[in-house]
């Protein structure tokens, strides 16, 4: 088994254009329809045919005016049975040939005429042999034999041999199941080395042992790619590990500026500046909360998934969402609900998806949010609209940062840690779909979430 890809090409390229050459060089002289000598009975038999006829031509008183008729019954009554008996006489006429078999009578005329060295051919079911020499007084003739083809060559091999494209074709279709395994052989390593780079880009970082086989070419590239991987696993639990660790060393000191602040607010009672500091340690530990959930959320290569209803995941998360707007004086309208779609994923990511986007225009809005689900038979849109201030087009595609904060209304007087988007595109990508901000009919954002139907993990 030759293991290099580039020796496999280049052996397989030169034995497909060697065998194409054998096939267009050799096949057409296997056409039994090639003239070739008689063998020795042969000849024998040809010879006595033509005595028979010299002397049965001898024997019968030449007449001028009937001179056809008589190498005519001559020629019929020594023709072999299921055979027949041409005579070609010196302008070329021949008698005892039917009409429909002239055309091959002077073709074969045309190759064999020399009566010392009679040949043979065969013309579909029809072989023609000679020819002979017949000699009546001082006329000279030449005896032809035409006989059943024994062994005659099919239609479509006759055809072949006759049409050089149509040949060229069978030899390429001889030679096609040598080409598709060589490209069956390139693409297989191929499609596995996409499949494991489709992984990758769906997070999940995991090794392929498979693709360390095959063509060397292909097994270095895979090892290099597990190699990869490798390393990637290794920065990504570093990097998890470090906003572990940053993560924990805040939370001491936090949690003793929230003693501090309790102590203080007992002993001195309310104020501006204790609020401003409490305010500040809730927002810095809301920050870190969702610091690590973003941190999870990004290092989860293997969700854990299953088949859901779309109607069941959300519907508990939407009523709560009402319940909120309405504490806070506004209106949340579920425009579309929506249907028993089927959905295959994490249910906790996709409902805190859903959630984060619908607070982020809880937040934002002035006073209306609407939510509306829609499904076709490739996935399930979801889109909400606010009333609020909106995101210019230049910031749309930066606020699915971590912490990017606009510069206009949405900033951090809201309260937000700048997290929940990120979060929200993090979870929607792992599930195979997209999320996009808008200009909303309303005056605000619109963000529309799509995530495909019975979307199976590979």
């Amino acid at each position: 088994m030759i293991n290099s890809l580039t020796a496999r090409i280049f052996a397989i390229f030169w034995f497909t254009l060697s065998l194409v050459l054998l096939l267009v060089l050799m096949v057409p002289k296997l056409d039994s329809r090639k003239i070739t000598a008689l063998q020795d009975n042969e000849r024998r038999q040809g010879m006595m045919l033509e005595q028979h006829v010299e002397a049965e031509l001898a024997g019968e008183p030449d007449n001028d005016l009937m001179w056809w008729r008589r190498l005519q019954r001559a020629i019929e009554k020594w023709a072999p049975p299921g055979q027949r008996l041409v005579l070609v006489t010196t302008e070329g006429r021949v008698i005892g040939a039917e009409h429909k078999e002239m055309q091959i009578v002077r073709n074969f005329i045309g190759q064999s005429d020399n009566a010392d060295a009679p040949k043979k051919k065969k013309y579909g079911r029809l072989e023609m042999v000679g020819p002979f020499s017949i000699r009546d007084a001082e006329e000279n003739y030449q005896l032809y034999l035409i006989r059943p083809a024994s062994s005659p060559q099919s239609d479509f091999i006759n055809l072949m041999f006759d049409r050089p494209l149509l040949l060229l074709l069978v030899t390429m279709l001889i030679s096609a199941p040598l080409l598709l395994w060589l490209a069956w052989s390139l693409a297989k390593p191929a499609r596995k080395l996409k499949n494991a780079a489709d992984d990758v880009a769906r997070g999940n970082l995991k090794q392929h042992p498979e693709l360390e086989s095959g063509p060397q070419e292909f097994l270095a590239t895979g090892t290099s790619f597990n190699q990869m991987i490798s390393a990637l696993e290794r920065m990504v639990a570093a990097q998890q590990r470090l906003i572990s660790d940053i993560s924990h060393e805040l939370r001491t000191p936090l949690t003793r500026l929230q003693l501090a602040t309790a102590l203080i607010r007992r002993r001195h009672g309310e104020g501006k500046e204790l609020e401003r500091i409490e305010m500040e340690a809730q927002r810095l530990d809301s920050m870190i909360n969702d610091l690590l959930v973003l941190s999870r959320t990004h290092n989860k290569h293997e969700l854990r998934r299953e088949p859901l209803k779309a109607d069941e995941l959300w519907a508990g998360m939407l009523e709560n969402a009402k319940f909120e707007a309405e504490q806070i004086g506004k209106t949340l309208e579920v425009v579309t609900p929506p249907e028993p779609w089927t959905l295959f994923g994490n249910p906790a990511a996709l409902d805190s998806a859903l959630e984060n986007i619908v607070r982020n225009a809880l937040r934002y809005s002035h006073h209306y949010i609407a939510v509306a689900f829609s499904a076709n038979n490739k996935g399930v849109t979801i889109t909400v609209d606010d009333d609020g201030p909106g995101v210019s087009l230049e910031e749309r595609e930066q606020i699915f940062r971590p912490f990017y904060r606009t510069d206009e209304a949405r900033d951090r007087s809201s309260g937000g840690t700048g997290l929940g988007l990120a979060i929200v595109e993090t979870a929607v990508t792992q599930h195979s779909g997209w999320v996009l901000a808008e200009d909303s009919q309303l005056g605000g954002l619109r963000l529309i979430i799509w995530l495909p139907i019975n979307n199976i993990r590979a």
